[in-house]
């Protein structure tokens, strides 16, 4: 999880909580905080500096039930809500441009705008160049299961799961699932569009996630899809070595040449995907294993000639 969405994870979670919070209960509610001990409280102390230089009204109170007391932490609702911010026709006008730019699907965020005084005329469509995030009805479930760390149940492909959720992403015009499949006992995304029915959630904290896996992480999009995953090897050139690198991840290299060239391993579903990212490289990286994979490569190349 990068620092924005932590950020927004934190200000939600001391909106809504009905009491302070301690700096150990939100380090077990919000994903992205370190491990270490020393490391999360210079990022607790600068999350709870930016909120404060956001204009937040965060509340430091005694957390009831601590003896002897410790901080507690929380948002006044009070202070957060404002009733009327004095917005102009000029200020709803870019609100409205923006609304009508990037949504998700069904028009969250008119009301919103009508709580501020309205719009300034009729919510228009979006047009063939406006971004639209999809909206499916397992998101707020998901999110929620995400933050709270709440195992999920649900339905995916004629199969029950059980699935520690890790992280949402939206890519390609879905949105995607990361997290650990406890069927087959294995990280697993899912696309949230295929989910069958109705999300069902366990209890907060039931799992923790792991801390090289944290929600908010780009998936490569050779690894989106159905299927089960090709461990594919790529020996990318010298000179392409950094940007290959910066695209597959540093996790991605299992070896690195005298001559400044790197071997890749990645899991591979999207076989498409995977050739476009080779074929970025023109004739500077070569497919090595397996051997499926190097056929398919040279059969389109083949066919293309």
């Amino acid at each position: 999880m990068d620092k924005l969405e932590r950020l927004m994870t934190l200000t939600a979670t001391l909106l809504n909580t009905t009491r302070a919070l301690t700096a150990e209960e939100l380090r077990e509610k919000i994903p992205g905080y370190a491990d270490a001990d020393a490391s999360f409280r210079r990022q607790f102390e600068r999350d709870k500096d930016d909120l404060r230089e956001m204009g937040l009204p965060l509340v430091v109170e005694d957390a009831p039930g601590t003896d002897p007391p410790v901080a507690g932490y929380r948002i006044d609702r009070g202070a957060y809500y404002l009733d009327d911010p004095g917005l102009t026709a000029d200020e709803l006008g870019a609100l409205h441009l923006a609304m009508s730019l990037v949504q998700l699907e069904g028009g969250v965020g008119v009301d919103g705008l009508w709580n501020l005084g309205g719009v300034v005329g009729a919510p228009a469509a979006p047009d063939a160049g406006d971004v639209v995030l999809g909206s499916e009805p397992a998101l707020v479930t998901l999110f929620s299961a995400v933050a709270e760390h709440r195992r999920a149940a649900f339905r995916y492909k004629d199969r029950e799961r059980e699935v520690d959720p890790y992280r949402l992403d939206y890519q390609r015009g879905h949105w995607y699932l990361t997290g650990f499949d406890h069927s087959r006992a294995d990280e697993r995304v899912y696309r949230v569009d295929r989910i069958d029915g109705l999300v069902t959630l366990g209890a907060p904290g039931t799992f923790t996630p792991p801390g090289d896996t944290t929600p908010g992480a780009r998936t490569p999009a050779w690894q989106l899809g159905e299927g089960e995953p090709m461990q594919a090897r790529v020996l990318v050139d010298a000179g392409h070595a950094p940007w290959a690198v910066q695209a597959a991840g540093a996790d991605a290299v299992v070896a690195e040449h005298p001559d400044g060239s790197v071997e890749l391993e990645l899991a591979v579903v999207d076989t498409d995907a995977f050739r476009g990212f080779v074929l970025g490289f023109l004739e500077h990286a070569e497919v090595l294993a397996p051997p499926e994979l190097r056929a398919d490569l040279v059969a389109w190349l083949g066919a293309l000639r």
